[in-house]
Formats: structure tokens, C-alpha cells, sequence
């Protein structure tokens, strides 16, 4: 009774990411952005559990490793575009775009699509063990959650307007999928020499987070994707 119980265990877990990515984009659909990322941040708790149970449980099978690709393209692909879709309707749109606003906020669904490719592509890349291959989705969706909710009076102010936001999803969709090695935040020890990438990258999140609270997220994942790009380019087979 106890196996047949224990082994749905992390499906389960997925199972509540998957609900509360749902939660966050009809939340994030109806405007209300700081509802939407809590329901994205309690679907990240329940996506590092879910693997955590399979593990300690000894149940990980096929079954659970395509649900949670399922689970993380509607939490951290579809919620962030639902997101940007509305924040796209919302926006400053300048005079040479205004015949496009009725369908430009369409764009934004683009992030939810090449989340798809990117989780896809994680599932059968053998390379992606012990770091990553383009903008973990997780990364991607905490950039526009704490973009959006920290900074929304700027990002509807006419200083901003709708081809920076076009050009900033057509940025973020491509940094899902470029062949880029991006570190792992994962210690399997706590030396310098092993984990330096990642105590640097802590200490420059740090006063990002203390100083700028949600807002300092956004910075804090474009100086995880630069730290990224210097550290492949001098030590490529470091990460």
C-alpha cells in the first residue's frame, strides 16, 4: 500500500506546479501581475520538490520526466507570456505602431513557444548533466515576473514603449535556445576552486536583492546570462 501511495508522490508535486502555472496566467491575463508571479514562485517550489521525492523515492520514471516539461512550459513559459501579453496591451505604443497593436501582443506568446523548444531540447541533450545550454526556463520566467511587478509604472510611461518590448521578447526567446553554456547553481562542494563561477555570481546577486528588492531579479538573471557568457569564453570547459 505504502509503494502504491509513495510513487505518486513527485507526479503529484508536478501535478500542483502545473495548477498553479494555470492560476498565474489567468491571474496574469486579468492584470493582476503580483498574484500571477506568487502562483509562478509556489509552481518553482513544487518543481524542485518533484524531482527531490523521484529521487529519495526511487521512482523516477519517463512518465514523470515528460510531465514536468508539461508542467514547466505552463509555469515558466506560458504564465511569463500571459504576462507580457497583458503588459503588452497596457503599453505606450509610438505612432508607427499603433496599426499593429491589435495583434503585437500576440508576440508574446512566442516566450511560451520556444519554452516548449528549450524544455524539449533539455530532455534529450546529454550535455545538459551538470550545467545548462541556453536560459534555464525558471531563469526566464522570474526575468519578467520581477521586470513587470517592480517596474511597472516605467514599462507603461511613454519612455518605454512597445518595440522595446518586442525586441526584449524576441531577446529573451532567442537566450532560451542559444547554444550558450550556462552554469548550475547546484554545489557539490563548497571549495572555491570548484564552485568560483558561482560564488562570484552570489555575491554580485546579493546587493542586487538587498537594494533593489523584486525589482533587482531582472538584473540579477541578465548578470547570471553575462557571467555565463565571460566564463565560457575563457574557460570553456569549466562550467
Amino acid at each position: 500500500m505504502a509503494n502504491s501511495v509513495t510513487r505518486h508522490i513527485p507526479n503529484t508535486l508536478t501535478c500542483a506546479n502545473l495548477f498553479c502555472g494555470c492560476i498565474a496566467t489567468v491571474m496574469a491575463l486579468r492584470g493582476n501581475h503580483e498574484v500571477a508571479v506568487l502562483c509562478i514562485i509556489l509552481g518553482a517550489v513544487f518543481d524542485f520538490f518533484d524531482g527531490m521525492a523521484a529521487r529519495l523515492l526511487g521512482v523516477s520514471g519517463p512518465l514523470g520526466k515528460e510531465l514536468d516539461s508539461l508542467a514547466d512550459d505552463i509555469t515558466f513559459g506560458l504564465a511569463p507570456a500571459a504576462m507580457v501579453f497583458s503588459l503588452f496591451q497596457q503599453v505606450h505604443y509610438p505612432d508607427f505602431l499603433l496599426s499593429a497593436r491589435p495583434w503585437l501582443p500576440y508576440m508574446a506568446f512566442l516566450l511560451a513557444a520556444f519554452s516548449a523548444l528549450r524544455l524539449a531540447k533539455f530532455n534529450i541533450d546529454s550535455r545538459q548533466a551538470s550545467s545548462f545550454i541556453g536560459l534555464p526556463t525558471p531563469a526566464n520566467a522570474l526575468f519578467w515576473s520581477s521586470l513587470i511587478v517592480g517596474n511597472y509604472d516605467f514599462l507603461v510611461s511613454e519612455t518605454f514603449n512597445a518595440a522595446f518590448l518586442a525586441l526584449l521578447v524576441i531577446l529573451m526567446s532567442w537566450l532560451l535556445v542559444v547554444e550558450l553554456p550556462m552554469f548550475s547553481l547546484k554545489f557539490k562542494n563548497l571549495r572555491w576552486q570548484d564552485n568560483r563561477v558561482r560564488y562570484i555570481f552570489l555575491l554580485i546577486a546579493l546587493p542586487f536583492l538587498i537594494g533593489l528588492g523584486i525589482t533587482g531579479i531582472a538584473g540579477i538573471i541578465l548578470c547570471y546570462v553575462l557571467l555565463s557568457l565571460v566564463t565560457e569564453r575563457k574557460h570553456p570547459t569549466s562550467l
